[in-house]
């Protein structure tokens, strides 16, 4: 049993000061409002619930920044998915588990502590299976051990290059799967994060237009109770091409011809109608919301305020890890809803609300729902996920309650952040993960392998 004190805490009924937890297996036993320091160790600073990450692609880290040059012509998504593919074609397997380990890492030092890894990367770079199907799926749950990242793997099934059963293009052998290698991909993957502390599996059929009607439903049967993760409606030409094949747009196709419920998690749904806004938010699903990733590559902006209006319920991820930063995620929401309306203020629910804890919050159940885990509250029965805050920073040290958080999101960002636990144990201290000499240096050694 860990003992812990804090001195200032966001409760789910609001901040608490002199707030004891017992800590057992990672899971919050119980929580003491007013504890007695005794016997205790106290944890000074502000402590909120860890932030889930609900979508990354983490192979990406390695690529980050090396698709900023501009090309002949206009530059988009699908010229900088070509970049992707070139660079993927070299990674080895200890290149996939070293550059996991120091996105997880950075993650964690960013304010996410649980990540959903939406993972396509799954055979050699001739596109041949490894000996073990799940070779990558075992990378990713090592450098999530290594790390002490919270995870949720999505094994993705990825089977076609388009829309109408278009055959894969050369950069996409290494993703490709039929519903039986997938079946045995998933299982692996089962196998693998049985390593794991707490790991969760989910199904991830990547996009309407990489499977195709029959498959999706074999493929979303496979989840069970666990997650179901999508990309859908993330660039313009992927709607008007899905209507060119169905007569529908992508979000409105699914509602129509999926079981979409609480369990999945809509990611980006970037370019949406009324109808389909309306239709995320009463399926109870999540929209899954990469805002830096999708600033990055010119995506568009999201319909955060008629969502939001309709009840539905969004969480943020890292995607493209161009940038890793919770509080940046969140921030760059709430600025594309103010150039969309030209407005401030635009995603608080109610007058007097404070935006960056209306954000955090939302936030936390979206991301939470979607990973499949009990995390995002610091209650009992949940896993002891802790972001602690620097109550001396100069940004903080002058305010307090919701203004903490206002002042993390929208001024401090990531360097306000002090000591990080998961499951009750500390993964950051001094705003340094405890092993990122080793793990830094490993992404090092295999960056200069990569790019020589």
């Amino acid at each position: 049993m860990r003992k812990l004190i804090l001195d200032h805490v966001l409760l789910p009924e609001g901040w608490g000061q002199n707030v004891g937890l017992d800590i057992d297996g990672g899971t919050i036993m119980a929580v003491h409002r007013q504890a007695d320091a005794g016997g205790r160790e106290r944890i000074a600073g502000i402590a909120l619930p860890g932030l889930p990450n609900l979508h990354s692609h983490t192979f990406q880290r390695g690529m980050a920044g090396l698709a900023e040059t501009r090309g002949p012509e206009g530059d988009s998504f699908w010229t900088w998915r070509q970049v992707m593919y070139r660079f993927l074609g070299s990674l080895t397997p200890d290149d996939v588990e070293a550059i996991a380990a120091f996105a997880m890492m950075e993650m964690l030092e960013g304010g996410f502590t649980s990540l959903a890894e939406f993972h396509y990367l799954h055979h050699d770079a001739e596109g041949r299976p490894y000996a073990d199907i799940a070779e990558l799926c075992r990378r990713i749950a090592a450098g999530a051990n290594e790390s002490g990242m919270g995870l949720t793997l999505l094994p993705v099934f990825y089977a076609q290059g388009g829309f109408g059963a278009v055959a894969p293009a050369e950069g996409q052998r290494r993703f490709i799967n039929d519903a039986e290698s997938y079946l045995r991909l998933l299982e692996g993957a089962r196998r693998a994060v049985a390593d794991v502390e707490d790991g969760v599996v989910g199904v991830a059929p990547h996009s309407l237009r990489a499977v195709t009607p029959e498959s999706l439903g074999e493929i979303v049967a496979l989840a069970g109770e666990g997650p179901v993760h999508i990309h859908i409606a993330e660039q313009v030409k992927e709607v008007e091409d899905c209507v060119a094949w169905s007569g529908q747009r992508p979000v409105a196709w699914l509602l129509d011809h999926a079981p979409v419920d609480r369990h999945w998690c809509l990611i980006h749904a970037t370019h949406l109608d009324a109808r389909e806004t309306k239709g995320i938010a009463e399926s109870g699903a999540v929209a899954g919301l990469c805002p830096i990733t999708e600033a990055n590559l010119g995506d568009g902006i999201f319909e955060g305020v008629d969502y939001l209006a309709a009840g539905g319920r969004f969480g943020v991820g890292s995607d493209s890890n161009i940038e890793i930063s919770a509080p940046g995620e969140l921030r760059q929401f709430e600025y594309s809803q103010r150039l969309k309306h030209r407005a401030r203020n635009v995603l608080a629910a109610r007058e007097g609300q404070s935006t960056g804890r209306s954000l955090y919050d939302q936030a936390l159940m979206g991301g939470a729902q979607a990973l499949g885990r009990r995390v995002g509250a610091i209650e009992a029965g949940y896993r002891a996920d802790l972001v602690v805050l620097d109550a001396g920073h100069p940004d903080l040290a002058a305010v307090s309650g919701d203004r903490w958080i206002d002042s993390y999101l929208f001024v401090a960002g990531k360097s306000a952040i002090d000591t990080v636990f998961v499951a009750g144990k500390p993964v950051v201290r001094g705003g340094r993960h405890v092993n990122r000499e080793a793990v830094a240096a490993r992404y090092a050694r295999a960056m200069a392998r990569i790019l020589s």
